[in-house]
C-alpha cells in the first residue's frame, strides 16, 4: 500500500534561539530557556558575558542541556570592541575556532564600521580567504544606515546593504531591513542561493533596531518563512528578539515561546497543490 503524500512539507532548517534574546539575562539562561521551550539549538552571541567567550563553558552548557550550538556571532558590536582582541581579524579567527570546536556550522559577522578603514578595505577579500580555510561558513549580515532626526549616517563599509558586495554566504536580519526601510523579500531575492542564515525578528521601520517578536511589526516574517519552506531551505532560522522590557521571567519566556510557535507555524509549505 502506497503511503499518502504529506500535506505539509517541513524543510531541514533548524530553529535556534540567539543568546542575545534573553538579555539582560545570561548566556547560561539562554541555554536553559532554549531547552525547556523546545528550540533546536542556540546561536551564541559573543559579548561581554564571560561565559559567551569561554569555549569550555559553552560546551558544558550545550552538553548539560542537550542543546547544540548551531552558530557563533562574532563580537563586532560597539560594546564588544575589546572582546577577544581589538583586532577585528583576530576576532574572526577566534570565532571560527570557536565554531569548529563547538560543532557550529556558521559564523555571523557584520560588515566593518567605516572608521575601521584598513579592515573595511580588505574585508570582502579577507572573508573569502578565511572561508577557504574552513568548513565553517562566514555569513555576512545586512545592517542599516544610522539615523538621527532627519540626518542619515552611513556607518558601515563597504556597505550596510551586503548584497552590493560579493560574499559566499549571507545572513538576513528582518529587524535590520525594517530599520533600513528596505524591502526584505527583494533583498532575499538578491541573496539567492547564498542566503545561509536567518535572524528572525520584526520591526516597524523606526530609526531604532527594534528586534520585535515576529508578527508584531511590519516585516514579512511569515511570508519569508513560507517562501524558504517552499524552496527547502536547509540553513538555520535564529530567533533574535529584544526581551529587555519583559517585566518577569514568565513574560520573557512567553515572548520566546510565541516567537518559536510563529516560526514553526510559517516554516512549512504545502507539499502539493490541492486537487492536483
Amino acid at each position: 500500500m502506497t503511503e499518502p503524500e504529506p500535506v505539509v512539507r517541513i524543510p531541514a532548517a533548524k530553529v535556534a534561539l540567539s543568546t542575545a534574546s534573553v538579555y539582560p539575562e545570561s548566556t547560561a539562561t539562554a541555554f536553559d530557556i532554549a531547552a525547556r521551550l523546545g528550540y533546536d539549538g542556540v546561536e551564541v552571541m559573543v559579548w561581554t558575558d564571560p561565559v559567551s567567550q569561554d569555549i569550555d563553558a559553552l560546551r558544558r552548557l550545550s552538553d548539560y542541556h542537550q542543546v547544540p550550538i548551531l552558530a557563533v556571532h562574532a563580537p563586532c558590536l560597539l560594546i564588544t570592541q575589546r572582546v577577544w582582541s581589538t583586532d577585528p581579524w583576530i576576532k574572526l579567527k577566534r570565532a571560527r575556532s570557536a565554531a569548529e570546536r563547538l560543532g557550529a556550522s556558521t559564523v555571523v559577522v557584520h560588515p566593518p564600521f567605516r572608521w575601521q578603514r584598513s579592515y573595511a578595505r580588505d574585508f570582502v577579500s579577507g572573508i573569502w580567504r578565511m572561508a577557504d580555510e574552513t568548513d565553517v561558513q562566514f555569513a555576512v549580515e545586512n545592517m542599516y544606515p544610522w539615523r538621527y532626526r532627519d540626518r542619515e549616517m552611513l556607518a558601515y563599509a563597504p556597505d550596510w546593504d551586503v548584497t552590493k558586495d560579493d560574499y559566499r554566504h549571507f545572513t538576513v536580519d528582518l529587524s535590520h531591513t525594517a530599520t533600513a526601510r528596505t524591502d526584505a523579500l527583494e533583498m532575499v531575492d538578491r541573496m539567492g542561493d547564498r542566503l545561509a542564515h536567518i535572524h528572525l525578528a520584526d520591526g516597524a521601520g523606526s530609526g531604532k533596531d527594534e528586534h520585535l517578536v515576529p508578527g508584531r511589526g511590519t516585516q514579512p516574517c511569515g511570508a519569508l518563512l513560507e517562501q524558504l519552506a517552499g524552496k527547502g531551505f536547509a540553513g538555520h532560522v535564529v530567533v533574535e528578539v529584544n526581551t529587555r522590557r519583559a517585566m518577569s521571567v514568565a513574560e520573557r519566556e512567553a515572548d520566546l515561546a510565541e516567537a518559536l510557535a510563529f516560526t514553526r507555524l510559517h516554516l512549512a509549505s504545502p507539499s502539493r497543490v490541492a486537487g492536483s
